[in-house]
Parts: C-alpha cells; structure tokens; sequence
C-alpha cells in the first residue's frame, strides 16, 4: 500500500525546482493571491522555523515579526499557488526545528549567518 501511494505521488504531484534551505534561514516566498477575477502575487519574508514531511505532504514554517507581532506561516511545498522562493540569508542554528526562537526578542532573537 505504501509502494502505491509513493507512485502516486512521484507520478501525479508536480515537482517544482525550489533552492535548498533548512532552519534558520531567511527566505522570502513569492505566492500568488485570488481576489474574485484577479490574481496578484504576494510575499513573505521571514525565518524558517521548520521543514516537516517527506514528499507531496512536505511543509515549511515561515515566521516574521509584524511591527511587535509575531506572525506564523505555513506553507505546503507542493502548493500551486507558490511561483519562486529567494534565500536572503543563510542562518546557522543547531536544531532541525527552532521553536524556542518564538520566546526570543531584542538581540538573542538573532541567527548567526554563515559566511560563503
């Protein structure tokens, strides 16, 4: 049954060519918005809390700080209305699955970047 749902994925489920980025990351994801007949594109920037799932279920966590607010994503890898994800900065953290960022402000709420 497992063989079956993974053919399934592979055959049906289309692959979009995105660049690799892990944690700590600070991405800026371009997604395509309906509004009744038209449609806009709309970003949002932030820092990859996690990446969860394995191939048409995969997700990523995205958060950002709006003014004093934090606001939370979540975005299917797989979705259709994704059009382009840009790595602005690559951050070094040592955990797959940063959640204890959320209880961070001021100067420890920052991510090492790592240097090419």
């Amino acid at each position: 049954m497992e063989s079956l749902v993974k053919f399934v994925e592979d055959e049906f489920v289309p692959k979009k060519d995105f660049p690799n980025f892990s944690s700590g990351d600070t991405i800026t994801v371009y997604y395509e918005i309906k509004e009744g007949e038209k449609t806009r594109t709309q970003f949002f920037k932030g820092v990859v809390i996690q990446r969860r799932g394995s191939g048409a279920t995969e997700t990523f966590t995205i958060r950002k700080m709006s003014g004093t607010v934090g606001v939370e994503r979540i975005f299917p890898v797989n979705m259709p209305a994704l059009q382009k994800i840009e790595i602005n900065k690559k951050g070094k953290v040592r955990r797959s699955r940063i959640f204890y960022f959320r209880g961070l402000t001021g100067k420890k709420a920052r991510i090492k970047e790592v240097r090419k």
